[in-house]
């Protein structure tokens, strides 16, 4: 039961730190927004500091097991065709759940303010991607589908207009459609520009 209650805390102060931020959001305020008081919410949790830190926890551990990371890396795909299957299910993802959206507005927020925040945008916006997408690539190489290349290279070319369009679509919801189409298509420029041959 207190583990219900623990998740239901970091559920509503997850929602309300992509709302409001770190700074605007108070512990009256989210307490209330859980029906309970002040002293209820401080059973769980010493501070609202204790939140932010148990909630870059869970948001870590979520975002690694669902999208990748570079201690979750992807399978390196077998065709051409199959990065393009997994780029879109990996966008698919970051846009449409809701989780993702809203721990990404939260760093996106907080990286000016907390150090932890910071190094997790810094990894989560760029870095973990570059790293993930090199290991990507360099099995692609070795599997003869790409031409040689310097992987990082090609992956930080790869993941930067990609993720520019992910954070569009956190800022203008309504263009999610036309930036996803607009992704796909890239991914298959990439492919035409860099792709050897399709064993798929």
């Amino acid at each position: 039961m207190a583990s219900d209650t623990k998740e239901k805390i970091l559920a509503a102060a997850l929602e309300m730190f992509s709302q409001k931020g770190y700074a605007g959001t108070n512990i009256r305020e989210l307490s209330g927004s859980l029906g309970m008081g002040k002293s209820s919410m401080y059973r769980h949790f010493e501070s609202k500091e204790e939140i932010w830190n148990t909630l870059l926890d869970r948001m870590i551990a979520y975002y690694g097991e669902r999208f990748g990371s570079a201690e979750h890396l992807p399978p390196v795909p077998d065709s051409t065709d199959g990065l393009i299957t997994m780029t879109m299910r990996m966008v698919d993802l970051t846009v449409h759940d809701e989780k993702i959206v809203m721990t990404r507005k939260v760093l996106a927020m907080e990286q000016f303010r907390d150090e932890r925040a910071k190094a997790l945008a810094t990894k989560h916006f760029l870095t973990g991607l570059t790293e993930m997408f090199t290991h990507v690539f360099s099995g692609m190489m070795a599997k003869g589908l790409l031409r040689e290349d310097d992987p990082e290279m090609l992956a930080f070319a790869y993941t930067s207009p990609i993720s520019a369009l992910i954070h569009l679509c956190d800022r203008e919801p309504e263009k999610a459609e036309d930036a996803m189409a607009e992704i796909e298509a890239f991914s298959w420029h990439f492919i035409k520009t860099y792709g050897i041959r399709n064993h798929g």
